[in-house]
């Protein structure tokens, strides 16, 4: 079954107008139904701590050893033997133990070590952070990864955690979509592709709109070339015939989510350039988030974060941020954290890039009110081996990594589980992607359980037959 993307091209649908058919019937969703919706909730299941996700994705695999689980094993042992047995790694070029090149401190009273290669979020907010020490991935591969850690699934056609969030509990605002993804300057997208941030089967009004922060058309054709009252009437034109296909069609969920979609573009023509529109921002703001940073990669990555908090100003559910590559004109565009080789070098000019904008996204969201209503969430496909990969690099370590959350309901300051001495596996508090969406869920007010959808003859859900709440980090 083919889908349509969610803005469609004006030209095209202008074109499609002309020919006095509706849009709809020439989209290609004429295929054979593959699925049948249940319903979405109408009102949260539980009591909502949280009404908005900022998801800051890390792509290529940032070294919790390196960040925010000091191991002073891996410097006492450093250049001699692993003591353990070693797994077979994604390059299995295996070296010695790797001391970490950086050195932790306590931030805030809280005290959490953080490496220094995180200053700014060290410095202000610490005593926000509920580091996970203890994630588990099953796969070891980036583009496996990327699509378990979004979906739950290593592979693609199931729907993302942002897509599941807006069809759990819709929008605040009709006039734009419920989950975007915010891209900038040169990031290019994860290993997987978009498909990490597709509806799946879900219908296609809960995916990802991809909106490029620093171009002139923030998404293609969002500004409209005639006037309003011709378009308007050209849309209630193109409605009335795709209605009419929609009641011939049984109101399939596909048909109806492309009607929907295509209302939603129309006034977005008008949300979107206002949403990009800064000069409303004052001079401290812009500075607070690396405006005036010399690394224009700190600048880049700073836009997407103020425009993710205007964006939760404006309701929208799931935001997700996109990491930009290590240096302009770098290699690694989609895995920027991913350091076979000078990792030293490499996660310096990684944390240069986010440390200031996500420090500054938290201090403000705090200052304005918002940050108890909304969840932040910094987290990568999987983190880094104790041991080197050639002399100076780490490998990909599926066994124990850091995540960390902010705000929505999260206690702040804490530490929850434990890897070994060397960082290399959990031993305690094992957990896993399935609960920290199904935490994600219970604190946006949905049981992870009830949230289902009816495909191929199963019930399917986000956290599919496992998740377990992180009780213990809920304030």
């Amino acid at each position: 079954m083919t889908r349509e993307p969610f803005l469609l091209s004006r030209r095209a649908l202008l074109s499609r107008a002309s020919t006095g058919f509706g849009m709809v019937a020439l989209s290609g969703l004429l295929g054979p139904k593959a699925f049948a919706a249940t319903a979405a909730p109408s009102r949260p299941h539980l009591r909502p701590r949280a009404k908005h996700v900022i998801f800051c994705y890390m792509s290529g695999g940032v070294s919790h050893l390196d960040t925010f689980d000091p191991k002073p094993k891996l410097r006492e042992l450093h250049g001699k033997p692993m003591p353990v047995k070693v797994e077979r790694t994604q390059f299995n070029n295996n070296g010695n133990i790797y001391g970490s090149p950086f050195d932790f401190a306590p931030g805030g009273q809280s005290g959490i070590p953080i490496s220094d290669l995180f200053p700014h979020l060290r410095q202000h907010c610490a005593d926000d952070l509920a580091v996970v020490r203890s994630m588990t991935s099953p796969v070891n591969e980036h583009a496996q990864g990327n699509f378990f850690f979004h979906t739950g699934f290593p592979f693609i056609g199931h729907p993302s955690a942002g897509a599941w969030t807006s069809y759990g509990l819709g929008t605040e605002n009709s006039n734009l979509p419920g989950y975007v993804v915010l891209k900038s300057g040169e990031a290019a997208t994860p290993h997987g592709g978009v498909g990490q941030w597709s509806s799946g089967f879900l219908p296609a009004q809960h995916q990802a709109s991809i909106l490029q922060v620093d171009a002139q058309d923030p998404i293609p054709n969002i500004l409209p070339e005639e006037r309003d009252i011709t378009q308007r009437a050209r849309l209630n034109f193109i409605n009335t015939v795709d209605r009419e296909f929609a009641a011939s069609s049984r109101a399939d969920d596909a048909v109806e989510a492309a009607i929907r979609n295509y209302e939603t573009a129309y006034r977005m023509q008008s949300a979107i350039p206002e949403l990009c529109d800064l000069d409303g921002e004052t001079e401290a703001t812009r500075r607070l988030y690396g405006f005036e940073a010399k690394n224009p990669m700190t600048r880049a990555y700073g836009h997407q974060a103020l425009l993710a908090r205007r964006l939760v100003e404006r309701g929208v559910r799931f935001i997700e941020m996109t990491c930009l590559p290590q240096t302009p004109g770098g290699g690694q565009a989609a895995n920027p954290w991913d350091q076979h080789g000078g990792l030293e070098s490499g996660h310096r000019n990684m944390s240069e890039q986010v440390d200031q904008p996500i420090a500054a996204l938290l201090v403000d969201l705090k200052q304005r009110g918002l940050l108890d209503e909304t969840l932040v969430i910094w987290a990568g496909e999987f983190g880094r081996t104790p041991f080197s990969q050639g002399s100076d690099g780490r490998d990909h370590n599926p066994f124990g990594f850091s995540i960390w959350m902010a705000g929505g309901g999260t206690k702040g300051g804490v530490i929850y589980g434990e890897t070994d001495e060397f960082g290399y596996h959990v031993i305690d508090k094992k957990t896993s992607v399935f609960d920290l969406w199904a935490t994600v869920l219970h604190l946006m007010g949905i049981d992870h359980e009830r949230l289902t959808f009816r495909y191929a003859g199963r019930d399917v859900r986000l956290t599919d037959v496992h998740g377990v709440v992180w009780d213990e980090l809920i304030g």
